[in-house]
């Protein structure tokens, strides 16, 4: 693809909220999820309905985001009741299903639980969602260009620290309310000093590897 069909990709797809809002549409609805990449704990999920108009101040994919600009803007949404629900997949079914799965089953927990069911599906990445009735559009880097799926970013983002941050309390050996369950290089020692928690996806590489070496003594 040259870097011109490129650049008029990207505006179709930054324009592509508006369009729709623009031929009608009014229940628009953005999912994202988040914890695709952790060794433990849970993939969240979220789905969120944004009206037409609505301007959320430095609203953005959670990623670019600070973590109290994030809390400011999970609040926002909260405070303005947008339709907005969770869904949530721990690592165990991570571990059976695979991680892919679980997080499509995590986003059409959300879009099922809203209270107000969307008329059109904005997707962030390469896959709509199974079983779904409405129209769909997977967005790659989604949740940069479209704002209802920057809203559900944030909320899967927030929602899934707070999960890690009470994790802290229960496994005391381990950072989670810090590195959140990804691999960094605290994490890896923690998991190599202490073994794997019942939160850990036994299935990840990392953790699979301690496991075989345990089962070694």
């Amino acid at each position: 693809m040259t870097e011109e069909l490129k650049d008029l990709k990207a505006q179709f797809l930054a324009n592509m909220e508006n369009s729709l809002f623009d031929k009608g549409y009014e229940a628009i609805c953005g999912v994202d999820e988040v914890g695709r990449g952790p060794l433990a704990g849970p993939v969240v999920a979220a789905a969120v309905i944004m009206p037409k108009g609505l301007v959320i101040d430095g609203l953005n994919d959670s990623k670019k985001l600070t973590p109290l600009r994030r809390e400011k803007i999970f609040e926002e949404i909260a405070r303005l009741e947008l339709p907005c629900a969770i869904g949530i997949l721990d690592n165990e079914d991570i571990d059976k299903i695979n991680i892919l799965q679980a997080s499509l089953m995590a986003m059409r927990k959300a879009v099922a639980t809203l209270v107000k069911k969307p008329e059109i599906i904005l997707v962030d990445g390469s896959y709509t969602i199974p079983k779904l009735t409405q129209p769909q559009y997977a967005i790659e880097g989604g949740d940069a260009l479209c704002k209802s799926i920057a809203a559900a970013s944030v909320i899967a983002k927030v929602t899934r620290d707070k999960i890690m941050d009470k994790y802290q309390a229960l496994y005391p050996s381990f950072s989670f309310a810090k590195h959140k369950g990804y691999p960094t290089p605290d994490h890896l020692a923690e998991l190599k000093e202490h073994g794997p928690t019942d939160i850990h996806r036994k299935t990840f590489k990392p953790v699979a590897e301690i496991i075989n070496q345990y089962a070694l003594f």
